[in-house]
């Protein structure tokens, strides 16, 4: 969490860290640009064919780039509040860099692909071992398989209460609704936590 002063100096405005997670190919990038305010920062490179033979590229052939450090973005979610998002990588050799990027953050957005949902298990179990609030965003694919809600709850053997949303990550109204539910859930856990801490 960070505080933001205005220039005027009288008035303080919130900014959140938020961290997009999931597995290779899921529309981390693609989320994180869809909503942001600014230019998005990405650490892009393409895909080599050393890389072929680490990357599970099945389901997502058309993908010529992978992020290799993190994205960033900002999005205003209403007057005196800001959310900073980091996009995670994906791939496991990158995962050294998660801890760094979860230092702070609120909360997470666990973005999910029906085709391979499997791919999204590291990070729920990521955030689920640090206590870290996260909602699951199934990330809705032309011609995939349409699953519920409940469905992926189940599928994914979810602690109860974790929400889960269905979006369109290219969508900015869509990843803006996801983003607002994690912040109305980790607001939620948190306070749920500094009660139990003094009770």
């Amino acid at each position: 969490m960070v505080s933001e002063h205005s220039a005027g100096g009288d008035t303080s405005a919130l900014a959140l860290k938020i961290l997009v997670a999931g597995g290779f190919g899921v529309g981390k990038t693609t989320l994180v640009g869809a909503v942001s305010e600014i230019r998005p920062l990405r650490t892009e490179e393409l895909l080599s064919e050393a890389g072929q033979l680490v990357d599970d590229t099945d389901g997502v052939d058309q993908k010529a780039t992978t992020t290799v450090a993190m994205d960033f973005g900002r999005i205003t979610i209403r007057s005196g509040l800001s959310l900073y998002l980091f996009g995670t990588p994906g791939q496991d050799r990158f995962w050294f860099l998660w801890d760094e990027l979860a230092q702070g953050a609120l909360g997470a957005v666990v973005l999910a692909d029906t085709r391979r949902l499997e791919d999204c298990f590291p990070a729920v179990d990521y955030f689920e071992h640090r206590r870290i609030p996260f909602v699951v965003a199934v990330n809705c694919f032309a011609g995939a398989r349409a699953y519920g809600a409940r469905d992926v709850c189940r599928a994914l053997d979810l602690d109860h209460g974790t929400p889960v949303v269905l979006c369109d990550a290219r969508d900015r109204a869509s990843g803006k609704e996801v983003l607002i539910r994690l912040v109305e859930y980790a607001g939620r856990m948190h306070t749920a936590r500094l009660l139990d801490s003094v009770g």
